[in-house]
């Protein structure tokens, strides 16, 4: 295994961030429960620590606090906002509520470069996101830079090796914030750049083997990047002993079993069995309209129909799944602070337990980046690779109302011209999801000289990094003139286009 550095969280909303940065230094990270036992840190081998930010006052009565044990662990620790007040209020020193608070950007001006600061200029941008500070410094400790209402925006011990900074180098706000990171995981921590998508695939395949051994391993493909990707992970370390299965769920893009038939049997010659239950999901959604209710549905649904096909396909050990590392993570409440722990996550509800199968997550350690990373590695197209996010109760939530093969027959042919038109013009790979919505509602139109009253169809195309925010895609007018013009004209039932231009927040990205 690749060293480690720790990621205790404090709540803060960018945990997974400073992991992902960590990680985009070819450095492995792990994030902790704030109050992980440092005994627990240091078995396992942890080369450094950074306590990330979070929203609580460290001098609170329930404010989280970590094992104080860590700064007798020997390895350096880097404290982000929260985290070096932590460390000022654990090793000495004072923390007070600002008179000044300091939320966004911000300026630092570096006093004293040292190792945190190498090679960085005297002065750059900074965010921040604080309302106390650090008022007097622990024993030991020096300032090192300094922000428009705090004397000590930078502190470190050389001798202990221990870091502070009362901003927040993880997000891209920060000027030269991965640099300050790089050099602690590098010039302070020296760690080794070994996590790489080479090294990750080769350890991957080993503990595979190692852990199925000659047994089977059935895994639930959908066509999308974490299937797909754990698919081709699994086939190449076990081969014959894995077996796919793709439910037919009547709620598909249009070609999406066809696409997914070839690609797998023919491409990677794996072992797949398609079934077939379209019309069993439209029978139960009929007459249904309450987004909840249709979810729930086609979810209690898929589980029935995967499990019924499981007990087809013969004897297995083992349930595979595309599980990524921010499935594992759930944020929870403990007393009044957000932190973060591990949870089981199953992709296909309950059906390791209920068929007593063991799992195989090959993905879980990953970021998404970083799952579209390995997917390349193994020779997946770009186009299943960079494959925008597509709801798991597919279709089924972009028309709404009722669900009807007619209605998913218009939306199906429907957003497929939009999908032509966002290839052809090069901006399917620079939006995050580009998709068509069907809307019960018909409006008059005219098409020759004829009359006509047909449904609506609204777009919804936006740019986004992680879905947690998202803006409206401002595509170019004529691009949706085109988009517009062939919906109206090919796609049978459909009079009227629109665009949807909300943002994230208040809308969702998803109209159900």
């Amino acid at each position: 295994m690749p060293q480690t550095i720790a990621v205790l969280d404090f709540g803060s909303q960018l945990t997974q961030v400073i992991a992902r940065r960590i990680r985009e230094c070819q450095v492995y990270s792990k994030i902790y429960h704030f109050s992980t036992p440092a005994a627990q840190l240091r078995e396992e081998g942890v080369i450094g620590i950074i306590l990330s930010g979070g929203p609580q006052s460290v001098y609170a009565r329930k404010a989280p606090h970590p094992d104080p044990a860590i700064f007798e662990l020997g390895v350096p620790i880097l404290g982000i906002c929260y985290g070096v007040q932590l460390m000022g209020h654990f090793l000495g020193g004072k923390v007070e509520l600002s008179t000044a608070r300091e939320y966004g950007h911000g300026h630092l001006t570096i006093k004293r470069p040292g190792k945190l600061f190498a090679g960085l200029p005297r002065k750059l941008r900074i965010w921040n996101s604080h309302g106390d500070r650090l008022a007097k410094l622990p024993p030991g400790f020096a300032a090192t830079a300094i922000s428009e209402n705090s004397p000590y925006a930078g502190i470190e011990d050389r001798t202990r090796q221990f870091y502070g900074i009362q901003f927040h180098p993880e997000v891209f706000h920060t000027e030269r914030g991965v640099d300050m990171i790089r050099n602690f995981l590098l010039g302070v921590c020296g760690a080794k750049q070994d996590w790489t998508t080479k090294d990750f695939i080769a350890h991957a395949v080993a503990d595979i083997r190692a852990k199925a051994g000659k047994s089977r391993v059935i895994l639930g493909l959908s066509g999308g990047v974490d299937s797909s990707v754990a698919a081709a992970l699994l086939h190449k370390a076990i081969g014959r002993q894995l077996t796919c299965v793709f439910v037919d769920n009547g709620l598909l893009r249009k070609g999406e079993r066809d696409y997914v038939e070839a690609l797998y049997k023919k491409h990677f010659h794996i072992d797949l069995r398609i079934v077939d239950a379209s019309k069993l999901f439209l029978k139960r959604l009929k007459g249904v309209t309450e987004p909840e209710q249709k979810r729930k549905i086609i979810g209690r649904t898929f589980v029935e129909v995967f499990e019924k096909a499981l007990k087809t396909v013969g004897h297995a050990d083992f349930l595979g799944q595309g599980t990524l590392y921010p499935d594992v993570i759930e944020s929870v409440s403990i007393g009044n602070n957000p932190a973060s722990v591990i949870k089981t996550h199953h992709n296909v509800g309950g059906l390791p337990e209920r068929m007593k199968l063991k799992l195989i997550e090959p993905l879980r350690e990953l970021f998404k980046d970083e799952v579209r990373k390995v997917g390349a590695a193994l020779g997946l197209p770009k186009e299943v690779v960079w494959r925008q996010p597509f709801p798991g109760p597919g279709l089924g939530v972009r028309v709404m109302g009722e669900i009807t093969a007619a209605n998913l027959e218009i939306l199906r042919n429907a957003d497929a011209v939009l999908h032509e038109e966002m290839m052809a013009s090069g901006y399917y790979y620079k939006v995050w999801q580009s998709f068509c919505v069907f809307l019960p509602v018909r409006t008059v139109g005219v098409f020759g000289d004829e009359r006509t009253y047909d449904y609506v169809v609204a777009l919804r195309v936006v740019e986004s990094i992680d879905a947690m925010t998202a803006d409206w895609a401002k595509l170019p007018h004529e691009l949706l003139q085109h988009i517009s013009s062939r919906i109206t004209n090919e796609v049978r039932g459909v009079s009227r286009v629109v665009l949807d231009i909300s943002s994230k927040p208040p809308a969702t990205i998803e109209w159900e």
